[in-house]
């Protein structure tokens, strides 16, 4: 039989404005022992140097993480126009230089081509896994990575700044496996300059505002508090793009043995899918058919 985890039952979110300097993992780790949690996770990876919201999942909201990471993000970033690097960010060596500079109208006209559904070259020091490895090992040990494209939808990409002649901030909206790095590399590639990201920070994710988020001294200071407990959002937030429909009694107890429970819904069509409450607690995510939801998670709180 395996040891138990030791910790409180807590579940919800919270959400943490990370800084730059520390893993995302390292944040996770933060929370857990702040909130003395028994279970923590995170909704999207933050490279190290990245800031911005970082949204920590307790407990059973852990099982609504896919909900947020697969939602729209907002991203600021300052790209350093003239240098390539092996990292593709201010942390790599430069591998090329130009001298050439675009100018603001040249940036705005080229961002029009990494707008919508576009195809995106992951960084080769990235978490992306190439027969089994992770590719910024294969990187680190001096292999010629090659990784293939992959589909992203950006539903934005705006410059907000031009600080200098060197460097331009932009704001970009998108969805589920964007890599900001790439952007700045392939902009540069198509603007005849070069490119890499030198600051990064993400604004909000999903319903997640980095306005809304602890900083890791408040945290600390709040540490093993119940006051640190207010600052926890409930597991739902994450669900608000999905219908609610309600349980009934019967419904609840099967739904929480893992069976198809009744539930009671209004403009929720067959197979669509939905998460079930009861008596203002979530209980479950399924799909609804014929007057049931067949769960396919179910909360236990």
């Amino acid at each position: 039989m395996g040891r138990k985890r030791k910790g409180r039952d807590i579940s919800g979110w919270l959400v943490v404005d990370k800084p730059a300097g520390i893993t995302s993992t390292s944040v996770v780790n933060k929370v857990r022992w702040a909130l003395e949690a028994k279970k923590a996770g995170h909704a999207g990876t933050l490279d190290p140097d990245a800031t911005g919201v970082l949204a920590v999942a307790l407990g059973e909201a852990t099982k609504t993480v896919p909900y947020i990471t697969d939602d729209l993000k907002c991203y600021e970033f300052t790209v350093r126009l003239g240098q390539a690097t092996n990292t593709d960010d201010a942390e790599g060596e430069v591998i090329a230089e130009s001298d050439t500079r675009p100018t603001d109208d040249e940036i705005k006209a080229a961002l029009g081509q990494f707008v919508g559904d576009i195809q995106q070259v992951p960084p080769k020091f990235s978490a992306v896994k190439i027969d089994g490895q992770r590719a910024y090992k294969l990187a680190r040990d001096g292999e010629d990575v090659e990784i293939a494209a992959r589909p992203l939808w950006v539903e934005s990409l705006v410059m907000i700044d031009r600080e200098d002649a060197d460097h331009v901030t932009l704001e970009m909206t998108c969805g589920k496996g964007g890599y900001v790095r790439s952007i700045a590399r392939d902009l540069g590639a198509a603007l005849g300059c070069y490119g890499h990201v030198r600051e990064l920070r993400r604004v909000w994710s999903g319903p997640f505002e980095a306005g809304d988020g602890l900083s890791l001294d408040q945290i600390d200071a709040m540490a093993r508090t119940p006051e640190l407990d207010t600052h926890i959002q409930p597991l739902e937030v994450a669900l608000a793009d999905l219908p609610e429909v309600k349980c009934t009694p019967e419904g609840v107890v099967r739904l929480k043995n893992g069976n198809p429970g009744m539930v009671i819904a209004h403009g929720v069509d067959y197979g669509d899918e939905c998460w079930a409450s009861f008596e203002g607690t979530p209980v479950a995510i399924g799909v609804f058919k014929a007057g049931e939801l067949h769960p396919s998670r179910v909360f236990v709180l």
